[in-house]
């Protein structure tokens, strides 16, 4: 047993809520060794994030660990370590990647700054040398032009960009475990294979460990030795990961592995009339690069002239790389961000060169799904005030009315009509994922800008939302701009693709064209990345 690196036993979490407690984790215990990857799986709320900060003792004050729970790390037990000796191992011996990467980055510092912080922390280094160490690190993540981001803000970077530098910054120090608390959720399907494939590169040169925090089944049975199946707080069934796949014994392992995206989007009616189109759509950033005296300023296309047209009742899907532009298109035609040049029109209504003022009576018709449900809720209200607020403001029904229709909205995004007291901060990532969809369809709009709405959502709820999707569109009409990188959804939900990349667009067609039949070497190698396991 040497090789022994954590052996967590009888881990324990609850926490007190409003009129009582909620017991998080149960009696979880579980072993890692040098070199292994275990991976924690599960639906949202099942425990999994909560046993991972338990061992980084990065619980809210909130939460009370059980006075049984160990957590033997290099026969240290943490449960009691003080909280000096845990900020020392922090970031150094044991570092942990974030589900969120907005709420987890600094939104004031530089990601160079932020990532050179770390490494002079741990390491006697050089201001120079950390900044050169920063620029390499988000060279190995993949990051386009890491010279020019080293000097950028975190709002300047798309999600799964932001993603990366996390995962850059957790790497830094080349620790003994690497907690990855849904490493990939933001990423594409080919930079997660890229960045898996680093993890595992590390893992073998350095020997690191790997807990793995994922609804991903095609990562974890790709990357992991070791499975241990989470629901309600329990453990229901752990082993080796193909031994899991192939023959698994509880019947909630079974449900889980059953869950993937299936079915098609519901046939469009011929002759829709056209709710949204954008014509020769640009959006242009300047960027800084360089030192505060010798800085220059240079151009960056974020949308080179795109179009398109959506149709009433009509699902059209967005998909390539992460900062390849889809959601600064998709917040330009919301008129979200300043148009560089071409036209939106909206129900024939020209809206390009509307101010907020103009827009307003439009907003209660188009609405959007954030990508990151944890920067997009407002955590000082509760969940009733969250969705009612934009009722509220285009003063729609009366108090009552507001109400039914809170309740009626949570329901169909699969929570519990009982919650309405709650805060962001008390739900799972997923969870909080379904509060920002149930605000958007609250509201009863047209439209909606779905930004990668089932990234942060297990299997399971996946095909729920889909399907929720799905019988909205039908009841109501509704037609959907869904950007996304998962193509196992985009084929489950959509009528027709458009892939971008480099703030162009590359292919267009019909579902069943794109994904069956691509004809650009960049669409054939998203498709392989998807629909194959990676390596």
């Amino acid at each position: 047993m040497s090789d022994l690196v954590i052996d967590a036993r009888k881990i324990g979490v609850t926490f007190k809520v409003l009129g009582g407690t909620i017991e998080a984790v149960k009696d979880v215990s579980f072993t890692l060794k040098k070199g292994q990857t275990i991976a924690l799986v599960g639906e949202s709320g099942s425990g999994k994030s909560v046993t991972a900060r338990a061992i980084m003792r990065l619980l809210s004050k909130r939460a009370m660990v059980s006075p049984q729970t160990e957590i033997l790390f290099n026969d240290k037990n943490l449960a009691q370590a003080s909280p000096l000796e845990m900020r020392q191992m922090r970031g150094n011996r044991m570092s942990m990647i974030f589900q969120e990467p907005m709420s987890s980055l600094n939104p004031v510092y530089k990601i160079g700054t932020q990532i050179a912080e770390v490494l002079r922390i741990h390491q006697k280094i050089s201001k120079d040398a950390a900044w050169k160490r920063a620029i390499e690190l988000l060279r190995e993540v993949q990051i386009p032009d890491p010279e020019s981001r080293v000097n950028q803000y975190p709002h300047q970077l798309s999600g799964g960009q932001r993603q990366r530098v996390m995962i850059a910054m957790a790497l830094a120090n080349n620790p003994d475990v690497l907690i990855a608390d849904e490493p990939t959720t933001a990423l594409d399907v080919t930079v997660q294979a890229e960045i898996l494939n680093l993890i595992k590169e590390l893992k073998t040169r350095t020997g690191m460990a790997v807990i793995l925090i994922t609804h991903d089944l095609t990562v974890v049975r790709q990357f992991a030795d070791h499975v241990y199946v989470m629901q309600h707080g329990l453990v229901r069934e752990e082993g080796p990961t193909e031994a899991i796949f192939t023959n698994p014994q509880h019947p909630y392992t079974k449900r889980l592995l059953g869950s993937e995206p299936k079915g098609r989007a519901n046939p469009l009616p011929e002759g829709q009339e056209v709710v949204l189109s954008g014509d020769k759509v640009r959006v242009t950033y300047t960027l800084r690069r360089g030192g505060a005296f010798r800085g220059s300023y240079h151009q960056l296309q974020a949308v080179d002239g795109l179009s398109l047209q959506l149709r009433r009742g009509e699902t059209l899907g967005l998909v390539g790389e992460s900062g390849s532009g889809k959601t600064t298109f998709g917040q330009a035609l919301l008129r979200l961000n300043t148009l560089s040049g071409g036209t939106v029109t909206y129900r024939g209504q020209r809206i390009e060169a509307f101010g907020r003022k103009e827009m307003k009576p439009l907003r209660s018709r188009m609405q959007i799904v954030f990508q990151d449900p944890f920067a997009s809720l407002n955590p000082r209200m509760s969940v009733r005030q969250i969705i009612e607020e934009g009722l509220i403001v285009n003063r729609i029904g009366t108090s009552a009315d507001r109400a039914d229709r809170v309740k009626a909205a949570l329901r169909d995004a699969g929570l519990p009509d009982t919650i309405l007291n709650r805060f962001p901060h008390e739900f799972s990532g997923g969870q909080r994922q379904r509060l920002a969809i149930a605000r958007a369809i609250a509201m009863e709009p047209e439209f909606i800008l779905l930004d990668e709405p089932t990234s942060a959502l297990d299997l399971s709820v996946q095909a729920q939302i889909i399907e929720l999707l799905r019988k909205l569109q039908a009841e109501k009409g509704l037609s959907y701009l869904f950007i996304s990188h998962d193509l196992k959804v985009v084929r489950a939900l959509c009528h027709r693709v458009i892939v971008m990349q480099n703030g162009k667009i590359v292919e267009e067609g019909t579902v069943d064209d794109v994904l069956e039949r691509p004809s650009t070497d960049y669409t054939r190698r998203l498709v392989r990345a998807a629909f194959e396991i990676a390596t």
